[in-house]
């Protein structure tokens, strides 16, 4: 997947200006408050009569990657959220996201582009974790296909210290992550709409991890902070009226999601997000 445009610019990794990546993971405390992500999948059913209120998408396809060990299995009440909006969602279809093993960046990459020249137009990228840095790594390089990116829970700003999850990587791709980031620019924002979710309670990655930093080339970039666990996200409410919100905006119509135009509520589910310097 490494290309020209992607790898770091050595000379800029070591400008002393850069601000030093957070490299501490979340605590233990956070990591065991974890399993409330069974909670958050049981706040869907009551949660369904606002959920459906939300606004209706044009048609257009949708591409869902999983997180890291991981398949299309855990996005599958996603998309059939995103299905009901009519959007045309499909998951990755290569089985468990064991890490960009070989084959893996390649297939990805082809089913997008065979989404696009079928339907004839962009596709959306949604990566849940890990899923998330596929889908920023491949609207970097094929911008022209993909009309935005959200990413929930990805860490692409911090080290490979700031996730309880690294080692796993680790075993489960037989890679080593710190040498496999060295060759990409990761917290560079792609050069299409770009949102990332994250929560400040996520107890497998760092929210610092997630948190885009303002980017010159490209100011259509956002955070958007939820309430929610990590495993979680994925099926938690308040974060599924966000990616429906960001999907149904008109292509080259871009605005940053308005937090409390719905009222006081509005603005308690959507904490004010931080944002990098």
């Amino acid at each position: 997947m490494a290309s020209p445009s992607s790898k770091r610019n050595s000379s800029a990794s070591q400008d002393p200006k850069k601000p030093i990546p957070h490299d501490v993971p979340p605590s233990a405390w956070l990591l065991a408050l974890e399993l409330r992500a069974v909670w958050e999948f049981g706040a869907l059913l009551p949660a369904w009569p606002l959920l459906a209120r939300a606004p209706r998408g044009d048609g257009h396809a949708v591409m869902v990657f999983p997180g890291l060990s991981a398949n299309d299995a855990t996005t599958v009440p996603l998309r059939h959220y995103l299905q009901s909006l009519n959007y045309k969602p499909w998951g990755w279809e290569q089985g468990f996201n064991f890490g960009p093993r070989a084959g893996v960046l390649e297939e990805a990459r082809d089913s997008l582009s065979r989404t696009f020249e079928a339907t004839g137009r962009k596709v959306s990228l949604i990566g849940w974790s890990l899923g998330g840095v596929y889908a920023r790594e491949l609207a970097k390089e094929m911008p022209d296909k993909v009309r935005c990116v959200i990413t929930l829970g990805t860490p692409f700003a911090g080290s490979h210290k700031a996730t309880n999850a690294w080692r796993i990587y680790e075993l489960t791709s037989g890679r080593s992550v710190e040498r496999e980031s060295d060759n990409y620019d990761l917290p560079a924002a792609p050069p299409v709409p770009t949102t990332s979710i994250y929560s400040r309670s996520d107890g497998v990655v760092a929210w610092q991890a997630s948190i885009q930093a303002p980017s010159a080339a490209n100011p259509e970039t956002e955070n958007i902070e939820v309430l929610a666990s990590h495993i979680g996200m994925g099926v938690n409410p308040s974060a599924w009226w966000a990616v429906a919100d960001r999907l149904a905006q008109p292509e080259g119509q871009w605005k940053p999601f308005a937090r409390e135009d719905k009222g006081r509520l509005h603005g308690l589910v959507y904490p004010e997000p931080a944002q990098a310097t």
